[in-house]
């Protein structure tokens, strides 16, 4: 790991940022232009030492400020909010501003030495954002789709199936340029080939994987597992046992697993005998699924990594 001479924690607004320097003590609140976000990386590049800007997961709004730090070369920490709000309350930070954060962020970089973020690369990154697209269109189908449902105005009706022909013919057009973006690349075409060859994992999950999932076949299957939102984590307290659940992670890529799961637990005769197994031993439906998308994401894990497809296993 490398041990980075300073650390500056970014707290991220969609219209700005307010930054906090551990080695200076300075508090600086900056626009999120352009220029602006370039000239903060630029000090940050040319900075005394290695510099590591610490910052939090903020839906989107911190991709210009990836943007500016990487083509600065400046390396950054981009973190989980949750995490980072229980470093908050363990170091006895209650109050919750904008500065504060900043310097709360700083202070789990330091404390925690976190390692860098790995860059995204311009491909992946424009592939990233397509799903993301992809993502709010078929939200928005389903929302619209539960209105027509309730609605009853013949009027209102109309209105509705004509939104969602459009809805549909934009995801339609995303979905089209997915597979272009895939295709154009030739690492990504792999990768993209060879999930699919795995039941239940069609080009939607494959695209969802390949975007939002970077670290798949990188890293050992616990941690891809806590980085997909499968792992079941502990709620024991002294003789207390309390229910495993599986929270945080990655909620696009748990909703992806959990459709491929789905349909693998049908057709695939080993991840169907192990529905079946769960079934019987009385856990919920979701539980088993969500055990069967975990024991599927390792398998597509080990195929990323051994660069093989998909081999059918018999139930026994």
């Amino acid at each position: 790991m490398t041990l980075h001479q300073n650390v500056v924690g970014v707290d991220v607004a969609k219209d700005w940022i307010d930054t906090c320097d551990l080695a200076s003590g300075e508090v600086r609140h900056i626009d999120t232009t352009p220029r602006a976000l370039k000239a903060f990386a630029a000090k940050l590049a040319g900075s005394p030492g290695q510099t590591l800007a610490v910052f939090e997961a903020s839906g989107g709004c911190e991709r210009p400020l990836i943007a500016a730090l990487e083509a600065a070369g400046v390396a950054y920490a981009r973190v989980n909010p949750r995490q980072a709000r229980e470093f908050a309350r363990a170091t006895g930070r209650l109050a919750k501003t904008d500065k504060v954060d900043a310097r709360v962020l700083a202070e789990m970089g330091r404390a925690l030495e976190l390692a860098p973020t790995i860059p995204v690369d311009p491909a992946r990154r424009r592939l990233a954002e397509l799903v993301a697209r992809r993502e709010d269109l078929v939200g928005a189908i389903s929302r619209e789709t539960q209105r027509l449902g309730q609605a009853c105005d013949a009027f209102v009706r109309r209105d509705i199936r004509s939104l969602l022909t459009v809805l549909k013919g934009r995801r339609t057009s995303l979905e089209k340029e997915i597979a272009a973006q895939l295709r154009a690349n030739q690492t990504l075409a792999g990768k993209d080939r060879r999930l699919r060859t795995a039941p239940g994992v069609g080009p939607s999950v494959a695209a969802t994987l390949i975007a939002c999932l970077p670290e798949l076949g990188q890293i050992e299957r616990r941690p891809i597992a806590s980085l997909a939102g499968l792992a079941p984590h502990a709620s024991d307290s002294g003789r207390s046992k309390g229910k495993r659940q599986v929270w945080g992670g990655r909620a696009e890529v748990r909703r992806a697993l959990y459709i491929a799961a789905f349909i693998a637990s049908r057709y695939d005769p080993e991840l169907k005998a192990l529905r079946a197994r769960l079934i019987a031993a009385g856990k919920p439906f979701k539980v088993a699924i969500i055990a069967i998308a975990r024991k599927l994401l390792t398998i597509l894990n080990a195929m990323i990594h051994e660069n093989r497809d998909y081999q059918t296993r018999s139930a026994n």
